[in-house]
């Protein structure tokens, strides 16, 4: 539970009364973003304000007027999804910060330059959402917010999303540490074991990530590692 100096405010108005409660900055954004958290652990106090700053409590007569309960934690939950959540300067500074990092980290390993599959540099997309002006809401979900960049974006940069097939092959020194490293970087498409004890596989990743994943492999092989990049085949006419 987050302490009382540590806590911020979230409200809603009903009438001419004000409903307050004071909740962990963190945990109250995850839970308007419908992530699963437990109301109680948000919470700073289990108590409705009618004015949080000095303490004033406001009556359960109240309460059960306007939300048909006195359970304060049904309340919260109620002015957490459906009133604002009002974070300090510095508070939403650092969350804006987390969350344009979060959306930047996501696209560079997951997109790509169409016209020479190469992804694009972090710093790259940065000034891009910045000439586009993306405006990044605390409130929305990376995803959310990862769609609403690459429409802003995709005018000034060549981008989309893409996937690549990489065929590998790991010397049987290193294959039984290859395999977990690998299969857990992206989604098997074939998986063989030789009569020499090396290991071939085809790994399907994101195409943002070829840089990271040949760096993993020329780590745990120490650069002995064979990899030949997949052409997907062409659509099929229709």
């Amino acid at each position: 539970m987050v302490s009382l100096d540590d806590a911020v405010t979230a409200h809603i108005k009903k009438g001419s009364k004000e409903f307050e409660i004071l909740v962990d900055p963190e945990l109250a954004l995850a839970y308007k973003r419908g992530e699963n958290i437990n109301i109680a652990d948000v919470l700073a106090v289990e108590n409705v304000f009618e004015n949080a700053s000095r303490g004033d409590k406001i009556a359960e007569t109240d309460l059960v007027s306007v939300f048909h309960t006195d359970d304060v934690l049904q309340i919260a939950a109620y002015i957490l999804k459906e009133g604002e959540l009002q974070l300090t300067k510095e508070q939403r500074k650092r969350f804006l910060e987390e969350k344009r990092r979060l959306v930047v980290t996501f696209i560079a390993q997951n997109a790509v330059n169409p016209q020479t599959m190469a992804p694009h540099p972090p710093q790259r997309i940065e000034i891009a959402m910045e000439e586009a002006k993306v405006n990044i809401d605390p409130m929305k979900s990376v995803e959310e917010l990862v769609q609403i960049t690459m429409k802003a974006i995709r005018p000034l940069i060549p981008i989309r999303f893409e996937e690549v097939s990489v065929a590998v092959r790991i010397p049987a020194l290193f294959a039984p540490k290859a395999y977990g490293d690998i299969s857990a970087f992206g989604k098997m498409l074939k998986n063989e074991w030789q009569k020499d004890g090396s290991w071939i596989a085809v790994v399907r990743i994101p195409a943002g990530m070829q840089t990271d994943f040949y760096a993993m492999l020329n780590h745990i092989t120490k650069g002995e590692a064979e990899t030949k990049l997949i052409k997907d085949d062409p659509p099929a006419q229709k």
